[in-house]
């Protein structure tokens, strides 16, 4: 059964990670897919033609969530080549993480820009269109960091805790207008980045978590797409933790 048939969704920061992993879930249950991506059009294109593949109609835009005017146009260019747009996934982010006694200012608002501006640009941006058709599925990327903080990661932390703060209030604001808003807040999630990571320190983290085991990018996506969904009509104002139990 295919939960997104003939549904348009927006999913920034697509083209690896976390971002393309809900593409190609949400691709299988037949949503067509307008994702962003910053800077390699190289992974978008092979994105791009991944999900075409699967009998969707699929496509990447080169654009800065972080820019309001940026976020408004890209809105505008999904909205003339798709026709309409239901779900908005801001997924956009990005980490600068140091000792607050070491971390600069530019830093901090770099973070804050990418991870908390974004939300707010996006949303701003889509916000007339889901008033207007009366319906629309907002899901926000938060993190375990934002609920519980973490030492040397205050930008992060305080970016995620704000959209938090943010999807509660989306939430009460456009209720009304049958416009949902929710959040996911995942926890130590194995991508190409944790790969990386020194082999003992990731086998320390998973001992930790009560799953004894990292998440994968299905994992989350799955998550999204039980709000992109109509199984969750009736739940908004939300933060779903996709963490193995990290936070229980």
């Amino acid at each position: 059964m295919k939960l997104l048939e003939g549904k348009t969704v927006i999913i920034t920061g697509a083209s690896r990670g976390i971002g393309k992993g809900i593409a190609e879930v949400f691709a299988n249950h037949g949503a067509n897919i307008a994702f962003t991506y910053s800077a390699s059009a190289e992974s978008a294109l092979l994105l791009e033609n991944e999900l075409n593949g699967t009998g969707i109609k699929a496509k990447g835009y080169q654009s800065n969530a972080a820019d309001f005017n940026e976020a408004q146009t890209f809105v505008e260019a999904v909205l003339n080549d798709f026709g309409k747009i239901d779900v908005l996934i801001n997924n956009a982010g990005i980490t600068k993480d140091n000792l607050l006694m070491r971390m600069s200012e530019e830093d901090f608002d770099k973070v804050i820009d990418v991870n908390l501006k974004s939300v707010f640009n996006m949303t701003k941006a889509i916000q007339k269109t889901f008033l207007k058709q009366r319906s629309g599925s907002i899901i926000n990327m938060s993190s375990v960091v934002g609920v519980k903080g973490n030492a040397g990661q205050t930008n992060y932390a305080a970016s995620k805790a704000g959209v938090i703060g943010f999807t509660k209030s989306v939430a009460l604001e456009l209720g009304s207008r049958n416009i949902r808003c929710n959040a996911i807040a995942p926890g130590f999630i194995e991508t190409e980045m944790t790969a990386k990571l020194n082999e003992d320190v990731v086998k320390g983290w998973r001992e930790s978590i009560p799953l004894k085991r990292g998440g994968s990018t299905e994992d989350v996506a799955n998550a999204c797409l039980f709000f992109a969904s109509d199984m969750s009509a009736y739940v908004t104002g939300q933060v779903l933790n996709v963490d193995g139990g990290m936070l229980t």
